[in-house]
């Protein structure tokens, strides 16, 4: 395909590798949003309220999502009235502007994004990661100026991955002194949410070798994104490539990233998570599908006898097990997100041992909800005969996107590791992929 700029009018929305630090910009100027900012203390955001206001959004996103995905079509007036309901402060302290909620509530909604569109769900990933590190560290850098753009309702993108140059991780951009301040180069890909995004965050290679990390926003000279992403699904996360052309960055946009004297040093576990109730979402949209199609569309089998495919046995036991690896998606998704939860405020050791077995948590759980979300997008061809697969109908993006979401971080290795800690207790990787 042939790589598509983004139109300059669509500056909405995702994902910022929440450990770089920012710059003081005006937040506004990026934002796209038109409510006023919730910059203090006791703003009103709840749980129940953001639910509710995102509530209509869900529907718009789910109905149009067949023929987004046909067209290809990006869902940009929508992630900005998600952006400008502050879906990213869910999780955020009420005494930092939000809404106060868990983890668990922010994976209970992040399913339902999920559900309504999974490509909208993932291209929203860097900037529930970005809440999440406000959130659950009080000494990230630069949080004073992340949580103010949360709270203006900016979104974020984000990615240290780069295709060629080496193995897969290693960083090839650079970055170096310029005056006072900084001259980077590089092109980045999996640039989760890109599209939307208003701030871009990445790493890059000063002259002695140190890794660095930064913030900019994508209005910066020298910083154009791609509409390059091709996978088989989740088409439309947004997640192309990043271009970075002599993109100057200010003094306080640039960190050094050590995370190497954590105490819980698994901070890949949330973004994991993110991935896993992803999976969920995407289980219950082909639940959805399954029902609304035996309702509205199919006819029995010729030789049933059944009058009607509602009442069918084999289209009826198919469902159910369609809604028993939903439930089991999303069950496991929000045990994981409380485990998660629970590693916060933990110091020392005991932060050490609750961050592994948290890490291990969410493995397993990425196990359940890749294979049930697998499974249940298969079987939704089951509930009907030839005329379900028509593409008009979309269906075979549910298996798609499940199947694209799941190699993000291989089960294999998610079961694997998952099992060396219970035979002999050996901890996972700190690769950032548990």
């Amino acid at each position: 395909m042939t790589p598509r700029p983004l139109a300059a009018d669509h500056t909405a929305a995702d994902h910022t590798a929440a450990d770089h630090a920012g710059t003081d910009h005006t937040a506004a100027d990026h934002a796209g949003t038109d409510h006023a900012a919730a910059d203090h203390a006791g703003s009103g955001y709840t749980v129940d309220g953001i639910r509710a206001a995102v509530s209509p959004i869900l529907r718009r996103l789910s109905a149009g999502a067949r023929e987004r995905e046909l067209t290809r079509q990006y869902a940009f007036d929508d992630v900005r009235a998600l952006a400008r309901e502050r879906i990213t402060l869910i999780g955020v302290a009420k005494e930092d502007g939000g809404a106060g909620g868990s983890v668990r509530d922010v994976a209970d909604l992040v399913i339902a994004i999920a559900r309504a569109d999974s490509n909208v769900a993932q291209a929203l990933r860097s900037s529930f990661l970005t809440a999440n590190q406000v959130a659950s560290r009080p000494d990230l850098p630069g949080r004073e100026t992340t949580l103010r753009r949360l709270r203006d309702g900016d979104l974020f993108a984000g990615t240290s991955n780069e295709r060629t140059g080496g193995a897969s991780g290693s960083v090839n951009t650079t970055i170096r002194r310029d005056g006072g301040g900084y001259v980077i180069n590089g092109e980045k890909y999996y640039s989760t949410g890109g599209l939307y995004a208003s701030w871009f965050s990445g790493l890059a290679k000063d002259e002695s070798g140190t890794v660095l990390g930064f913030t900019v926003p994508v209005d910066r000279e020298g910083v154009e994104r791609l509409d390059d992403f091709d996978a088989v699904g989740q088409r439309l996360t947004a997640s192309g490539t990043t271009r970075l052309v002599n993109v100057r960055a200010h003094e306080d946009e640039v960190v050094i990233r050590d995370n190497s004297l954590l105490d819980n040093p698994w901070l890949g576990a949330f973004a994991q998570l993110y991935l896993a109730a992803v999976e969920a979402g995407i289980a219950a949209a082909a639940l959805d599908d399954a029902v609304w199609f035996v309702r509205e569309k199919a006819r029995p089998i010729k030789h049933s006898t059944a009058a009607r495919s509602v009442d069918d046995p084999y289209v009826r036991q198919t469902v159910g097990e369609i809604a028993a690896r939903a439930q089991a998606a999303r069950s496991a998704v929000l045990l994981a997100a409380e485990v998660v939860h629970g590693v916060r405020g933990l110091t020392g050791s005991r932060a050490r041992a609750a961050g592994a077995e948290a890490a291990v948590t969410v493995a397993q759980t990425g196990v359940i909800a890749i294979e049930a979300a697998l499974r249940a997008a298969e079987l939704l061809f089951d509930v009907a005969g030839g005329s379900i697969t028509n593409r008009d109908l979309g269906f075979d993006r549910h298996w798609r996107n499940a199947r694209t979401v799941a190699n993000h971080n291989p089960r294999q290795w998610k079961a694997a590791v998952a099992g060396a800690y219970h035979l002999t207790g050996e901890e996972p990787p700190t690769s950032g992929l548990f």
